[in-house]
């Protein structure tokens, strides 16, 4: 990947002297680890956001359903869970 663009920003001095002094530390370029930690702070934003939208369907279809009315009441969710407990045991 080409490098085109100049990213020019302010930071306390102190920070600036502890990541260079941890860069060099590493022997790698600073230019390099910032690359890095953008590429993770955009691939992390990504992620974040596609999971959001995972989420969002889900609730979508899950409404979409109770407005339908296919769901099941917590009773008849306990009457099957104990029938299938039962089974269980009686194979046991």
């Amino acid at each position: 990947m080409s490098k085109q663009a100049v990213f020019t920003m302010k930071l306390e001095s102190e920070l600036r002297e502890q990541f260079m002094a941890e860069a060099q530390a590493a022997h790698r370029p600073a230019s390099q680890i910032v690359r890095e930690l953008m590429r993770q702070f955009v691939q992390s934003q990504r992620e974040s956001r596609e999971y959001d939208a995972f989420l969002q369907r889900k609730v979508d279809i899950a409404r979409a359903s109770i407005r339908n009315g296919d769901v099941l009441t917590n009773d008849k969710v306990e009457a099957e869970f104990a029938a299938r407990r039962m089974q269980v045991t009686l194979q046991e």
